[in-house]
């Protein structure tokens, strides 16, 4: 029997299945990807926001993903909530320590629906000990801005912002425009010091995007324990998120998860 590539998730679990590791999870199910997770914080979750959190020790997410590469290896991992600086300089000393490459960074700072999910304290080392153990890197507008220092809030923001961003580390950014104004949705995608390529995309339904970003770097570290190329593995993963948002349930009082099982539901739906 082959073996399935394996993909390691290392973030926070969403009570409400929408984000976080659950949605991680589903993604590399669709990818069919075995997932593994490191959780990093319990949140009580649903689409409306965030209730309470509480944050796991550094000790203990460090000991999740040493048992995972010690006994299945990891094809590629990413990162999303890692909610202090603790666990950020404990999560870097791990996957050095251990070789985990390719690495996914989705700098999860507040969640869709409301509730902070980083220390502010946290930002310095993100910048200074995360990003550049990066091989993808695929923040927001808001998160690019917070690592950056400035407001992005058009295209020509979104390009100096990447290449700001790439100047720290990372091999490939991807600055998502999903919060701009206007009826597309484009990102930014800059692979080393090649001009930046727009990956467009129709502006999709404001009320259906909780947990967008977690299965857009999800994708990327399916497809990259795959084998795909860092930039072609952006691209496919802004298709496949595209698809999880139209698919979207309606669940709950608020913002409606996207739905990374999309073809298994088109299936059913004959």
């Amino acid at each position: 029997m082959a073996r399935r590539p394996v993909a390691l998730t290392i973030a926070g679990s969403d009570s409400s299945g929408g984000a976080g590791v659950v949605a991680d999870l589903k993604t590399f199910e669709a990818h069919d990807v075995w997932g593994t997770a490191a959780i990093t914080a319990v949140t009580a979750q649903n689409t409306l926001g965030v209730q309470a959190v509480e944050t796991l020790t550094s000790e203990v997410v460090r000991a999740q993903i040493m048992s995972v590469v010690a006994d299945l290896g990891v094809d590629a991992a990413k990162t999303g909530m890692l909610a202090s600086a603790e666990i950020v300089e404990a999560v870097v000393r791990t996957v050095v320590e251990l070789g985990v490459r390719p690495l996914v960074v989705d700098p999860v700072m507040v969640a869709s629906a409301g509730g902070r999910l980083l220390d502010p304290d946290a930002v310095g080392a993100v910048v200074g000990l995360l990003l550049p153990r990066a091989t993808v890197l695929t923040p927001n507008l808001a998160e690019a801005g917070v690592l950056v220092g400035f407001e992005v809030t058009d295209r020509a923001a979104m390009e100096r912002a990447a290449r700001v961003l790439a100047d720290m580390g990372p091999d490939v950014v991807l600055v998502k425009g999903g919060h701009l104004a206007g009826d597309t949705s484009p990102d930014c995608l800059l692979v080393g010091g090649e001009a930046p390529v727009w990956l467009e995309g129709p502006r999709l339904p404001a009320n259906g995007a909780h947990g967008s970003g977690c299965v857009l770097s999800a994708a990327i570290c399916a497809e990259l324990a795959r084998g795909m190329e860092p930039a072609d593995a952006s691209v496919a993963a802004k298709r496949f998120v595209a698809r999880a948002i139209e698919a979207g349930p309606v669940l709950g009082a608020g913002v409606v998860p996207v739905d990374p099982g999309w073809s298994r539901s088109q299936e059913r739906l004959g």
